[in-house]
Parts: C-alpha cells; sequence; structure tokens
C-alpha cells in the first residue's frame, strides 16, 4: 500500500471515540467523495440519530404506519450503536425524501484505523491484510486497500448474506499512523450468487465511489450528493 490502510479484525485497531476534526488531525485534511445520485454524507452523532429517528417517524406517521416505525426506531438505535463500538466518524445513506435518490442494499461508513501499538505504524497491519485477508489495491491504484469477506446474517426472522468490502488509506500528514477506512456492506438473499450481476454492479459503483475520494481543508468535509 502506497501510503494506505485498512480493516477490522486481524486485524483490530485502537478505537477512537472523538469528533471528525480531531480523529484527522486538527490541522489535518479532510476528505470527500463523490456518492452515488441522491446519497449525502452524514457524522455519527447523537444528534443526527434524532434527526433520522424524527425524519422516518414523520414519513411513517403520514403514511399511518405507526407500527412499522415501532420496529424500524429500535434498528436505528441499535445501528448508532454499533457505529459507535466501531469508532465510525461518518456514513453515507440515499437522503431522507429524495425519490430519486439510487436505492441500494448497502451501506458505506468512515471510520480512522490507528495502530495496536502506540507510536507505530500501520504497516504491520497492511502486512497482515495482504497476507491473510488476500488485500489488494484498489483499482490497480496503490494508495489504496481492498479486500472482502462474507458471512451469514441474521435480522428479525430472516437471513442473510453480507458482503463486506474494506478499503483503507493512509491519512496525509500521519506518516502511516492514522488511516482512513471506509467500510461498504452489502445484502443478498441467501440463494444469491456472489457473481450476480445487480451485485457486481454494486460492487463496482462503491469501487469507483471509494476511488474519487480527495482530500480537502477542514472546513471542507461535506461530502458531495
Amino acid at each position: 500500500m502506497n501510503d494506505a490502510a485498512a480493516t477490522d479484525d486481524p486485524l483490530q485497531s485502537t478505537p477512537e471515540r472523538v469528533s471528525l476534526r480531531e480523529s484527522l488531525g486538527a490541522a489535518g485534511p479532510g476528505f470527500d467523495l463523490a456518492l452515488p445520485t441522491g446519497w449525502v454524507r452524514r457524522e455519527a452523532t447523537a444528534g443526527q440519530r434524532d434527526e433520522m429517528v424524527a425524519a422516518v417517524r414523520g414519513r411513517l406517521l403520514q403514511a399511518h404506519r405507526p407500527d412499522l416505525f415501532a420496529r424500524v426506531r429500535p434498528l436505528l438505535d441499535d445501528a448508532f450503536q454499533q457505529m459507535a463500538q466501531a469508532s465510525v466518524i461518518a456514513f453515507f445513506t440515499p437522503a431522507t425524501g429524495d425519490d430519486e435518490a439510487l436505492a441500494l442494499p448497502a451501506s458505506l461508513v468512515a471510520s480512522i484505523r490507528t495502530p495496536t501499538t502506540p507510536g507505530g505504524t500501520l504497516d504491520p497491519l497492511v502486512q497482515a491484510l495482504v497476507r491473510e485477508a488476500g488485500a489488494t489495491p484498489l483499482l490497480g491504484d496503490t494508495r489504496f486497500l481492498r479486500f472482502e469477506r462474507e458471512s451469514r446474517q441474521r435480522l428479525e426472522d430472516t437471513d442473510f448474506l453480507s458482503t463486506q468490502i474494506v478499503y483503507l488509506t493512509p491519512i496525509p500528514g500521519t506518516r502511516r499512523r492514522r488511516g482512513l477506512q471506509l467500510t461498504a456492506t452489502i445484502a443478498r438473499p441467501l440463494d444469491t450468487p456472489a457473481d450476480d450481476r445487480p451485485l457486481v454492479l454494486i460492487r463496482t459503483l462503491l469501487d469507483l465511489s471509494v476511488s474519487s475520494l480527495t482530500w480537502t481543508a477542514p472546513a471542507q468535509t461535506a461530502g458531495r450528493p
């Protein structure tokens, strides 16, 4: 990885519960992505959770489906709790109420990776990802490492397959001591093969979105729709 970084387990880094600005470094860069149509960037905060809960509640009550809100609310709370535990700093979703937003069975989150050894670099992690997870450069770009893993998951009474695509790149100015990790998760039915064309297209779209990453001045960290 040519100034790049990575994932969740071999692979576990020290979690950090700090602000986006603090995570990237007060004088360091922010980042920007070209997102799928209608998608927006949101910060993984309690305020953002409350805003999303209110928006979902309004739409479902307007549709006379309070029963659905009673089911969705715990799922939103659980999602934000899991993001907090995983040190997620931002996530990317379709804009609420945007009927033209591209609906995908996928999510994308951003987190900060740090070395397990204080004062060290992410190089041992990078080597482990290449050796144990089969990580490779993203679309031939050595700034990024990319690898996939798949697992069987269960939501309420339904089992499904979850494909995680993990991307890692080093944060400029940190001397490879901090990396930005972007993790995409794609859900599909158990009987859907891994080479199913829609799934391949979603993978490609996410790869292209992540490959568009640019570093920006701290005041310009908002994602493009």
